[in-house]
């Protein structure tokens, strides 16, 4: 799979499309703006790129367009983990995990899982 490098503007998009499913314009339009300022045009025009990118695609259904998420979630966030991994921690999962740990108020529930996660792979499982 060719690897896509979605902008911050895009990955919002996708974050409505991968929760909601697909959508129209305006419904990813309506979501959006529920938390920034964001007018139907830049919407419209940044799902126009995405769609010449690849990252969604779109089906005619009467006059409007339906739009859907054509990579996924999981495969997008590995990619840019990825990224950043080599980029900005020299490859080292630790630092990266140590980063993210100490710079955000993780749960009980969280760590709890974190915990079990780190004793799987520590038993050979995934």
């Amino acid at each position: 799979m060719k690897e896509n490098n979605p902008t911050a503007k895009e990955l919002e998009i996708l974050q409505v499309l991968w929760t909601k499913g697909p959508s129209t314009v305006r419904d990813v339009n309506e979501i959006l703006a529920k938390d920034k300022r964001i007018g139907y045009t830049t919407t419209l025009k940044l799902m126009q790129i995405m769609f010449e990118k690849g990252i969604i695609s779109r089906e005619k259904n009467g006059k409007t367009h339906i739009y859907k998420a054509e990579i996924t979630q999981n495969n997008t966030q590995q990619q840019l983990v990825d990224k950043l991994l080599e980029s900005a921690f020299g490859g080292s999962a630790m630092k990266l995990v140590m980063q993210a740990l100490g710079t955000s108020k993780s749960s009980k529930q969280e760590l709890d899982e974190i915990r079990e996660y780190l004793d799987k792979l520590e038993g050979g499982q995934k």
